[in-house]
């Protein structure tokens, strides 16, 4: 494997006082060292109001994460995107800041690029029975996959996914101009018709409810299926960024 390189981590979090110390305790111990990888952890805080930026501030001091206040709230994809713009590793992950994902598996999600195998990888979590989804989100998270594979050929298992792995040279040369959750749709779809294949690894998934703080509403999915069309039919040019 390819030695000497660096992951990139980027949280994007908005309200989430009762889950970021502990993911960010999942993140950091995280051993990539038998890979030949370091981590750069990235925090963009999106405008948080419920003491989640605070918590951020005290935990500084006990974790090594660049930590960037955005002055107030525009979304996940206005998120990413931001740290984006921050990121120094050769490979960019998504780490959402619930507790749904496990960040033990990176080190199979980044396999498929270390080996040469893949430029973008995707954790996919329905390669086995998810106990806990509403029949409602599955059913919806279905619908969404199989409505980008019909529109771009694609054979995803799982599009919305929260892992999305990249090189970073990749993931650089995308224009994004997602602001909400449409950047799963958005990334997803440029990448496609960019004549990149995305690799999809399983992973493991415990959903949480709305009231458990589930953010992610009905209009996400009108948003998502637009995105997917409005893609679908853009100029070639317009899916990268400028030189």
């Amino acid at each position: 494997m390819t030695t000497g390189m660096k992951l990139s981590v980027i949280i994007p979090v908005y309200n989430e006082r009762d889950t970021i110390q502990a993911i960010l305790q999942q993140v950091v111990a995280v051993d990539l060292k038998g890979l030949g990888l370091e981590m750069e952890l990235i925090v963009v805080d999106d405008g948080s109001r419920d003491g989640t930026r605070e918590i951020l501030r005290e935990t500084a001091s006990a974790i090594p994460f660049v930590l960037h206040e955005a002055p107030v709230n525009r979304g996940k994809g206005a998120a990413i995107r931001t740290g984006l713009e921050l990121v120094t590793g050769d490979l960019v992950i998504i780490q959402d800041a619930d507790l749904e994902v496990d960040p033990a598996e990176y080190p199979t999600l980044v396999a498929p690029i270390l080996d040469g195998r893949a430029s973008v990888v995707y954790g996919t979590r329905f390669s086995r029975k998810v106990a806990g989804l509403p029949l409602i989100a599955l059913w919806a998270n279905k619908f969404l996959t199989s409505l980008t594979n019909l529109l771009y050929g694609s054979r995803l298992t799982d599009m919305e996914t929260c892992y999305k792995v990249f090189r970073r040279e990749v993931i650089k040369a995308i224009r994004l101009t997602c602001l909400r959750f449409e950047f799963e749709p958005e990334v997803t779809a440029k990448l496609l018709r960019l004549g990149y294949t995305i690799t999809e690894v399983p992973i493991s998934f415990s959903p949480r409810s709305r009231a458990q703080g589930k953010k992610i509403r009905w209009r996400d999915g009108v948003q998502a299926i637009f995105t997917l069309v409005r893609c679908r039919v853009a100029p070639r040019a317009s899916l990268l960024r400028p030189p």
